[in-house]
């Protein structure tokens, strides 16, 4: 009874969803099928006997004809059911076992059609690609299967085959591009729009859909990369990142795929690329593919956009620092070129985010204590400017093979001259620093499972900084020139499903110069040097069918020689896994072995009123060794819904590493011992996010340990050993309305005091010397900053865009001390040299883009 019962409900339902689906079809012209077979039985006095849950999501078009055999007919070629006559008046329904399929591949930002997208029948081998209009067929496949659809560049698509039935037309499929959140295994929206974490462990930020961080009025690449856990600049400059407490020249930083040898606009303050064409940025902390040689600490590397569109588009902008222009311009259907150009607005306008960038930049002659001259007043005048400009030529030469072509040019001039009001002494600085760089890529197809990339570069860096002391009494001239050429050919071959392979070879050859000339004492040295490098490459990559685990694995074997020194055979595994435990909940296990060949060294900090001068070296195996790392991690990650929470333990190893190049301003900062360092650290970080609303906590241990054997005593704490990192911050976005606002806490870092009293100078030797205590003995005290932004985008026509935006770095105008050194002045007396952070700085900027 209760069985009875119960059908006539479920008949009730399904006949007033009949009647409300009948007024709809009107427009749609669908029904649903169980109350138009019921409508049959009535009409025709028959019977149909079937299962209600095959046919209950199953909807049709009804036909216009009164013939029985006809709309039986109609109804088969429209579900793919199978309708059985039994007898005159019973009839049977069933699900047939395969059905015949079709269907169109979008992608869902453009509605592009995606010709030569892989459609593949899960569990029976079968795959095809889609046609030039995107479209694919599929005939006597099980009606329970499903088929997995990919294509570079978009999320892959999980589809049941059954889901395509019952369509007058193939049914469009839309494919979602792979910053958009479509599974588990990848946060998207992490921290804010545009920023996803891979299940590699690297993290991905896609510009055009960037949303906003705290203090940045633009997606400025390395200042947005210090937003991430365990990645910042001690000394708020983006040519100094620091990624898990390594210095900055241990990062591999790459434009489309051209080794950098410098990043930076007004001594590091700025990044020197331009971001409006800029596609993705990949960082990567650990776990590193073998394909990449070099950068024992991290990579951060920019992918300008690869895509030749059929419209011209670009914009342009200003703030208080500097103006941008960029554009894309299509010459054919298959050829474009790309363009960017920035000019700071320095040398003939001052604003008030120029005169705190400028304090920051040449604040060491700002000294305390150390008896008279240290508080005379000082004129200072300057001449300063950057540019940077770049360009792209992309040609698609067919479907199959495409070829790029790019260059960039970076400059930052100087010419900066303070004198002593009282004594009339006075000091000059020179600067001329260019990057200039091309490169181009072939990518080619060959199969739908085996592809080539082949990539050549050039680089060359001219560092050319002068400084005249004392009036003309000492003049110091320096210059540092990298030429760096590579050339790197990979192949990629899919064994399986689930299972591919990469492989390649990788020559580099960079040469570096060294010139130095000093009037008083003279001194002259010119040292040159030049080392090439043969790297083979192998990986293995695999990911299970239900995604749960993701394994690369490979290895990296290096034959280095500098010509006439040294050679060495330097094998580098590498590691990275990732396996989904529980549902939500991902474990992530990494590690790697790497070297590099070039180093920085800071020699005569205190000679440049604080201007930017390192000079790049190359290992010789006597005075500087190769850099080697060797380094683990493991993490677990939960992600769901609107939060994400993360924690990740590491260890870190990197020999090799000398005083000269680790930014020592002590009695060790020119001896040049070598030495190592060790790092044990946590990262932890809770995000939530919503559509408007995306607020984190990110904390980050590190203990930087160096190692030296020369040094009393032997460990010490590292020049970057900040144990304590937090950050807290908070974005909001309403319709055009963008805010940003955020806290950054650190303890301090360690440096070395003189010692006290009468023990403080050695007076036995000539010039005399300051005596210090144990190496970074003491502390900094701790920083703390808050920053804020805020962003409106409105239109100015149909298809011209503006945005203009605000923002204050330092919001409390808090006093942070960054570093502290000592000298001796002329009366040799010592003086206190405290290099402060911004103060409170505020900026606007306006921008069009169509």
């Amino acid at each position: 009874m209760q069985k009875t019962h119960l059908k006539r409900i479920v008949s009730c339902f399904l006949i007033l969803f009949w009647v409300l689906s009948m007024g709809w079809a009107q427009e749609n012209n669908k029904v649903a099928l169980i109350p138009y077979i019921q409508n049959l039985e009535q009409q025709f006095s028959i019977k149909f006997s079937y299962v209600d849950e095959d046919l209950v999501l199953v909807q049709v078009s009804p036909t216009s004809s009164t013939d029985l055999a006809e709309i039986l007919e109609a109804l088969r070629q429209q579900t793919q059911l199978r309708i059985q006559k039994l007898s005159d008046r019973y009839y049977t329904i069933t699900k047939s076992v395969t059905v015949d399929i079709c269907g169109f591949v979008f992608d869902n930002f453009g509605q592009n059609n995606i010709p030569g997208a892989s459609v593949e029948v899960l569990e029976s081998g079968l795959a095809i690609l889609t046609n030039t209009e995107g479209q694919f067929n599929l005939t006597n496949i099980p009606r329970d299967a499903s088929l997995r659809i990919r294509f570079l560049g978009f999320k892959t698509k999980y589809i049941k085959a059954e889901e395509l039935v019952g369509h007058d037309s193939c049914k469009p499929i839309l494919m979602a591009l792979n910053y958009q959140q479509l599974e588990e295994v990848v946060v998207y929206q992490f921290l804010t729009t545009g920023i996803s974490r891979e299940t590699d462990g690297s993290i991905l930020l896609s510009i055009e859909d960037f949303g906003i961080l705290p203090g940045l009025l633009e997606p400025d690449i390395l200042q947005t990369v210090q937003a991430l856990p365990g990645i910042k600049s001690i000394d708020e400059t983006v040519s100094d990142i620091n990624i898990r407490g390594g210095t900055n020249d241990q990062n591999l930083i790459l434009w489309d795929d051209i080794k950098m040898y410098q990043s930076g606009h007004f001594f590091g303050l700025i990044s020197a690329f331009n971001p409006y064409l800029t596609d993705k940025v990949t960082i990567i902390k650990n776990g590193t593919s073998a394909r990449y040689g070099d950068g024992v600490s991290g990579i951060i590397s920019m992918k300008t956009k690869d895509k030749v569109e059929d419209h011209m588009y670009g914009g342009a902008g200003f703030d208080l620092i500097s103006g941008d222009a960029y554009g894309h311009v299509p010459l054919s259907e298959q050829l474009a070129v790309q363009f960017s150009a920035r000019r700071s607005v320095t040398d003939f306008l001052n604003t008030p985010t120029y005169n705190q960038f400028f304090e920051r930049a040449f604040q060491d002659t700002e000294v305390k204590g150390g008896g008279s001259g240290a508080d005379d007043p000082i004129t200072r005048a300057e001449n300063f400017y950057f540019y940077d400009f770049s360009g792209k030529l992309l040609y698609d030469i067919n479907r199959f093979h495409k070829a790029r072509v790019s260059f960039i040019n970076i400059n930052n001039n100087l010419d900066y001259l303070e004198t002593d009001e009282t004594s009339g002494r006075s000091n000059q600085s020179l600067l001329d620093q260019t990057n200039f760089s091309f490169g181009g890529v072939l990518e080619s197809s060959w199969t739908d499972r085996f592809s080539t990339r082949i990539n050549a570069y050039y680089t060359r860096y001219n560092l050319d900084a002068e400084n005249i002391a004392g009036s003309g009494q000492q003049s110091l001239f320096q210059n540092n020139r990298v030429l760096e050429s590579s050339v790197k050919a990979a192949t990629s071959y899919q064994l399986s499903k689930a299972l591919s392979t990469s492989n390649g070879y990788q020559f580099t050859e960079v040469g570096i110069t060294n010139f130095t000339n000093v009037s008083q004492p003279p001194f002259n040295s010119n040292i040159k040097g030049v080392i090439r490098t043969h790297a083979f490459f192998t990986e293995l990559q695999y990911r299970s069918p239900d995604d749960k685990v993701d394994f690369t694995g490979g290895a990296r074997l290096n034959y280095i020689e500098n010509l006439g020194t040294f050679d060495a055979l330097i094998l580098e595994p590498r590691l990275n896994l990732s396996y989904l435990l529980l549902p939500d909940f991902r474990i992530e296990l990494q590690g790697e072995f790497k070297n590099q060949t070039t180093n920085q060294i800071i020699d005569l900090e205190q000679n440049f009123l604080g201007i930017e001068k390192r000079r790049w070296i190359l290992s010789d195996d006597n005075t500087l060794p190769i850099t080697k790392s060797k380094q683990g991690a493991l993490g677990v990650n939960y992600d769901r819904n609107k939060w994400f929470i993360g924690l990740e333990g590491f260890y870190k190893e990197v020999d090799g590493v000398s005083t000269a190049t680790q930014g020592f301003q002590n009695e060790d900062q020119f001896n040049g011992e070598i030495g190592s360092y060790a790092i044990k650290g946590a990262e932890f970080l809770v995000n939530y996010k919503n559509a408007r609303f995306s607020s984190w906590l990110s904390y980050t241990y590190n203990k930087n340990t160096y190692y030296f054997e020369d040094i009393t005593p032997n460990e010490f704490p590292n020049n970057l050993d900040i144990r304590h990192t937090l950050t807290l911050a908070s974005t909001y976005n309403y319709r055009n309305l963008k805010l940003g606002m955020g806290l950054n806490y650190r303890t301090g870092k360690p440096y070395t005091e003189p010692q006290q009293g009468a023990n403080a100078i050695d007076t036995t030797v000539f010039p005399n010397t300051i005596n210090y205590q144990s190496p970074n003995s003491s502390r900094l005290p701790d920083y703390l900053r808050v920053d804020t932004s805020l962003v409106y985008t409105f239109q100015l026509g149909d298809a011209v865009k503006a945005t203009a935006g605000a923002s204050v770095l330092n919001l409390l105008g808090k006093r942070n001390v960054l570093n502290t050194y000592y000298r001796l002045n002329d009366q040799d007396e010592i003086e206190t040299v405290e290099s402060i952070s911004l103060g409170l700085t505020p900026n606007i900027s306006f921008r069009i883009s169509f």
